[in-house]
């Protein structure tokens, strides 16, 4: 014990060349404690205290859109503890030039949508078929090898989508206008429909004589739309009003609308920037006096230029809503249900006789704080499952002032530590086990409210992580996280008085000379 906390304290060590300590427990201090030892030794003790802990509905919704989404999500999950989530994606279309000229007498071939889900990667989950005595096109032999990758889900491993792709029909607006995940939009014709089976593919074709390549396809999914739709909303209308600029063609061709016509299976992600949607055509080319048909193509633009944001549906299960009420109950749950993609998320407040308790080991006793964490296990009897377990949370201090406005903040630990390398604000541990367990470090946090008289304020956790700088790695802000497309959930242990072992609890160590 006294070696792993040594390393944990690396950095503290030439300041606090003097310092030992013993604890007798299984919790460990933070680097934040060590500043308590000036000289000799001190003992460590451990106190464990309960929190107030309660589930916070957040009304199914969350905003959704291109602010939000550096992921989108596509599918739906249903099961017993939150029922059915289900989740489509919208998004508006440009042109990727305007007054476009197709040619003389351009007919539309095909049309395909391609997305590209995120997906594994590790040799053992990649399939590949070659197929030797393929001949391609003009009669020439030719090896033709096909890989197989199986996307990133969170749900039920196997399942076969309907991917529905529909027109929509209302006007999105700009990218100035916020769309929340409980938005509904009016949709039109279906452009067209695929099978998924949960795997994306990648084609390599090759000449046999000399193994150039005649043929390559990055891994991707593949949707053929409607031919004769974009003929008369595109092609036709070569030189039209609709077609000239920006504003026209928005209000003209609206947009698209993804979705699953199944209600269960799983969720997964892929980048938005990556959708597209091609048009291939041939026309007639005259050179020379000659006139041949020539294959050509355009591609539509459903980049970050254009409005999107994923509709989020729900139909809560009896579990759900027996446990999470639509008002928070500030005296505590005994289950915490939080789950991403606008479900709920949770608060825990220290009760303030706990505060009054440590600010007279404070005071009286002269005491050190070495450490203070949130524990919060898993739900042994609700959550028992082979779903993986979120890694993190983003746990923030929440401010309520005098006009009822809501404001959320990070934790001072953040601030004192912000170049040490060592704070880690949530730790996961046993997350392939059940139960499984959470510490939330809120060291300076308690130290602030109790050494400095800050107010005790309620800290509020949702599913997913805190997004960073590419660039420097710095958290961007409170509101910056990937809740918006996190899809996974878990049922954590509140405030249960009679779980003595696993309920929600504060974990203090401090020293004493």
């Amino acid at each position: 014990m006294i070696k792993e906390i040594q390393n944990i304290f690396r950095l503290f060590f030439i300041l606090f060349s003097g310092a030992a300590i013993t604890v007798a427990c299984e919790s460990e201090p933070d680097e934040l404690g060590m500043q308590f030892f000036q000289n000799g030794t001190a003992q460590g003790t451990e106190a464990s205290f309960d929190v107030v802990a309660y589930n916070v509905y957040n009304n199914d919704a969350l905003e959704a859109d291109n602010d939000k989404l550096s992921e989108a999500t596509l599918g739906a999950f249903d099961e017993s503890n939150f029922g059915m989530q289900k989740s489509s994606y919208v998004t508006q279309v440009r042109l990727s030039s305007y007054d476009p000229d197709f040619g003389a007498n351009a007919v539309v071939d095909s049309v395909v949508l391609q997305m590209k889900p995120l997906y594994q990667t590790a040799t053992d989950s990649v399939v590949t078929k070659t197929y030797e005595d393929y001949v391609h096109s003009d009669n020439i032999a030719a090896k033709k090898v096909v890989t197989s990758y199986p996307i990133k889900k969170y749900g039920k491993a196997k399942r076969n989508f309907t991917i529905n792709v529909h027109e929509v029909t209302d006007f999105l607006y700009s990218t100035e206008t916020n769309f929340y995940s409980n938005q509904q939009v009016n949709t039109g014709t279906l452009l067209g429909t695929k099978s998924f089976d949960g795997f994306i593919r990648s084609i390599k074709i090759t000449k046999d004589s000399d193994n150039s390549e005649l043929f390559s396809r990055d891994a991707g999914l593949r949707i053929p739309l409607d031919k004769d739709f974009f003929q008369s909303k595109i092609i036709d209308k070569k030189g039209s009003f609709e077609l000239k600029d920006v504003a026209s063609f928005i209000r003209y061709f609206r947009g698209l609308k993804l979705s699953v016509a199944e209600n269960d299976g799983y969720i997964f992600n892929f980048n938005p920037n990556e959708l597209s949607v091609t048009i291939y055509y041939k026309y007639d080319k005259t050179e020379n006096s000659t006139t041949t048909r020539t294959q050509g193509s355009y591609t539509l633009d459903l980049g970050s230029s254009n409005v999107h944001f994923n509709q989020i549906q729900y139909n809560r299960s009896n579990t759900f809503v027996n446990h999470v009420p639509s008002t928070p109950n500030t005296n505590g749950d005994t289950k915490l249900f939080l789950q991403g993609m606008g479900g709920p998320g949770a608060e825990i407040l220290i009760p303030d006789a706990t505060i009054a308790q440590l600010k007279n080991l404070y005071k009286n006793e002269k005491v050190g704080l070495l450490s203070a964490k949130i524990r919060l296990y898993s739900d042994g009897s609700l959550w028992n499952n082979s779903y993986s377990k979120p890694d993190t949370f983003t746990p923030v201090v929440k401010t309520v002032d005098t006009d009822n406005k809501v404001t959320y903040s990070f934790f001072p630990d953040k601030d004192v530590f912000a170049y040490s390398g060592v704070y880690k604000m949530v730790k996961g541990v046993d997350l392939d086990k059940n139960p499984a367990y959470y510490e939330i470090s809120i060291t300076q946090f308690v130290k602030n409210i109790i050494e400095k008289e800050e107010a005790n304020k309620p800290i509020s956790i949702n599913i997913g992580s805190f997004q960073t700088s590419s660039s420097t790695g710095a958290l961007l802000g409170t509101e910056y996280t990937t809740k918006a497309y996190t899809p996974n959930r878990i049922v954590l242990v509140g405030s249960d008085a009679n779980n003595t072992q696993y309920k929600a609890q504060l974990k203090i160590i401090y020293s004493k000379k």
